[in-house]
């Protein structure tokens, strides 16, 4: 059974990756960032990488996320095909000091990793109370000890 037709340049180019691991090309996961209220979201695709292969550390204002994509073929398997990524593979997300890194969240599903990323507490915008001048001459002699 022939599964595709053969092109020969193509051939000779898979046969040199595949038998020169360390020039393997390099997996590239496509990512989608976007902000929605006061919540950023990263999604990055993993599709074939399952929970146990995924690790993700967070150390001041880095994210690492670091993941290892298994191959299917056993050891007895005759090779037709090899285009799948495998091996590991590592993104670093660099996070302005603006969000709350301690309460970033993970979720995979259906092969995404969702990162959910809040927005600091104290980087939120707030109103400003202005006082009158009059309040402060008062507040300011209010705050000034009584010696007895």
């Amino acid at each position: 059974m022939t599964l595709m037709g053969f092109d020969t340049i193509r051939d000779v180019e898979r046969a040199v990756e595949q038998s020169l691991p360390q020039n393997r090309r390099t997996w590239a996961v496509p990512i989608e960032a976007f902000r929605h209220g006061d919540e950023y979201t990263v999604a990055i695709d993993l599709p074939g990488v399952s929970n146990d292969d995924i690790d993700v550390r967070v150390e001041r204002n880095v994210v690492s996320i670091r993941a290892r994509r298994k191959g299917l073929r056993g050891p007895d398997d005759e090779l037709l095909i090899d285009e799948r990524p495998r091996g590991e593979f590592v993104r670093q997300l660099y996070l302005g000091d603006s969000l709350d890194s301690q309460r970033l969240s993970a979720v995979l599903r259906d092969g995404v990793l969702v990162l959910k990323i809040p927005v600091d507490e104290s980087s939120k915008p707030r109103k400003v109370t202005i006082s009158s001048s009059s309040d402060d001459a008062a507040a300011a002699s209010s705050d000034v000890p009584v010696s007895r």
